[in-house]
């Protein structure tokens, strides 16, 4: 059965990869932080969660592989070695059998429905967490665009040209703006978080579950030479 050791490369060097460029952008990334730390943080919190998540996610089928290869290399000894926690129902099945290893079609089908439901199961959270840090960026957004037409309505009250000094309004004028621009970047730096954090999490995601299928696809071709 084939190690997921490979989806865990592919992995570390994405993450690599993207750690050079946030380190090459490192003056924007942190004045674009700055912005809105309140919320921008929240989002690198969830981001590093869900990298935390899905790496677990690849990290919890090294136990079940190297059970399934003690199981096939050595049956007696089957007693002695610490039971999966995805693999359980199979664990318990296949210890009562220890006459004969052959499966009927129906129990292999029951064990591979709950494999698959478990699977399915544990990739609930890392969708979440990318959904979430969509969400969260578009929250930062409509709170900046508030921000801006907050402060735009202000500026545009307290103009006043009926002294004729155009110098003085001017310069009340450039003071006012800096308000809306503060509010622009609160809602684009937290676009910016939300969508990247979810594009990385997107791929390690994929990774994880391509991981989960392919030890999946093993685990069926195994059992259907026991059926």
């Amino acid at each position: 059965m084939n190690q997921p050791r490979r989806f865990l490369v592919r992995m570390i060097l994405f993450l690599a990869a993207v750690a050079i460029v946030s380190g090459i952008l490192y003056q924007q990334l942190g004045t674009a932080l700055l912005a809105n730390a309140y919320l921008n943080g929240p989002i690198l919190g969830v981001f590093l969660l869900g990298i935390l998540y899905n790496f677990r996610q690849v990290m919890m089928l090294y136990p079940e592989v190297a059970w399934i290869e003690g199981f096939r290399q050595d049956h007696a000894a089957l007693s002695q070695q610490a039971t999966p926690r995805l693999l359980a129902p199979m664990a318990t099945m296949l210890g009562e059998r220890k006459d004969s290893l052959s499966l009927s079609t129906l129990s292999m089908r029951s064990l591979l429905d709950g494999i698959a439901s478990r699977l399915d199961e544990s990739r609930d959270l890392s969708r979440y967490t990318i959904g979430l840090l969509i969400f969260l960026g578009l929250l930062g957004t409509f709170w900046g665009l508030l921000e801006t037409v907050d402060s735009i309505k202000s500026v545009i009250d307290n103009l006043s040209i009926s002294g004729g000094d155009f110098t003085t309004v001017f310069s009340n004028l450039k003071s006012g703006l800096a308000a809306p621009l503060s509010g622009m970047g609160t809602a684009f730096s937290s676009s910016l978080f939300g969508l990247a954090g979810s594009l990385v999490l997107g791929f390690l995601d994929l990774q994880a579950s391509q991981s989960q299928n392919r030890f999946y696809n093993d685990l069926e071709e195994w059992l259907s030479s026991l059926t």
